[in-house]
């Protein structure tokens, strides 16, 4: 089964500094049919104008994971990590028992893009940790790479929850797939460009939610950049 929600269709808020579509429920956006997918609980996609940024704020029990488009994203937390974020990078941060953070677009000119994706996590109340990798373009290309598992498996960010996140860049004759098991959940944002997920044409901000299926097949893509999620149910 395959569900598509057309990027139209998502939350949006306008904060000035701050422009935001949330896939599903978050602050004040509320859609009970769309509290989130499997164990998958937030894609927010942001866009912080310059000079702006989220102040230090809490989180617990969580998984947030940050994905940066364009721009750059200044990071800066209660465990010590003062980080910058850059296109192709993968960061994430596991709150566990309770983090501060602020999230800030430094540059004068130019638009911080990024995904803020949170993942409920299968322990609670532990130690919070950060982590961020470095996924080259290369990567991408015309494959789903795996950029966040519960085992580190790839050079992934290791997290805390029972999923894995991949990231693909396709275009043209390029296709991937990935096999997934009919218990679980999966679900596919596209982030620009043109796909087709099992068939189903997606566009920029689309998302195909799957369930009760045993293979994702991605093709039909026009400058496309994805992010895959398999979940648990």
């Amino acid at each position: 089964m395959l569900t598509l929600r057309k990027s139209a269709d998502r939350g949006y808020a306008d904060h000035g500094w701050l422009k935001s579509f949330h896939s599903f429920s978050f602050a004040g956006y509320y859609d009970s049919a769309h509290m989130g997918w499997g164990n998958l609980r937030v894609i927010n996609e942001d866009r912080i104008a310059p000079g702006t940024g989220f102040g230090t704020h809490g989180h617990r029990d969580m998984e947030i994971i940050s994905y940066v488009i364009s721009g750059e994203l200044a990071h800066k937390d209660s465990m010590g990590n003062i980080k910058g974020i850059p296109p192709g990078d993968v960061q994430r941060m596991s709150a566990g028992r309770g983090v501060q953070h602020s999230e800030f677009n430094h540059a004068p000119d130019q638009t911080t893009h990024f995904f803020q994706i949170w993942i409920e996590p299968n322990v609670k109340g532990i130690a919070p940790s950060y982590d961020q990798k470095t996924v080259p373009t290369e990567q991408k290309q015309g494959v789903l790479r795996l950029v966040a598992s519960p085992d580190g498996a790839q050079d992934s960010v290791l997290i805390h929850a029972d999923a894995r996140m991949y990231s693909g860049l396709m275009d043209a004759a390029q296709t991937a797939s990935l096999a997934l098991d009919p218990a679980r959940k999966a679900y596919v944002h596209l982030v620009r460009g043109a796909i087709a997920v099992n068939g189903v044409v997606l566009s920029a901000g689309d998302a195909a939610l799957l369930a009760q299926e045993d293979t994702l097949r991605l093709d039909q893509a026009t400058g496309a950049e994805v992010l895959v999620f398999d979940l648990s149910a």
